[in-house]
């Protein structure tokens, strides 16, 4: 199974990051707290100090088009915040 799906970069996140050094990670709905630090330790090489999920639920969404209306639903997905020890940092664009 694999439990990192991606990192979450954007302008939230990276505020965060630079305020309590804490990453977000899109994961894999079944994985649990113990294996998302343990696939965060091993990926990056890093110390990792807690880990909080978050469910979302996906959303029903409706358009109006001029051939009528379109309804979806954007799909379910778990998140976790990953707080690393103080001096550590994960450097994203590296693999660039």
């Amino acid at each position: 199974m694999r439990v990192i799906i991606k990192p979450i970069v954007t302008e939230k996140m990276t505020a965060l990051t630079e305020k309590r050094n804490v990453y977000g990670f899109r994961v894999a709905p079944e994985a649990n707290k113990i294996q998302i630090k343990k696939a965060v330790e091993e990926m990056y090489n890093v110390s990792v100090v807690d880990v909080n999920t978050v469910n979302y639920a996906g959303k029903n969404k409706t358009r109006y088009t001029k051939s009528g209306i379109l309804q979806g639903r954007t799909s379910a997905f778990k998140k976790a915040y990953v707080t690393l020890k103080d001096g550590e940092v994960i450097d994203f664009y590296s693999n660039i």
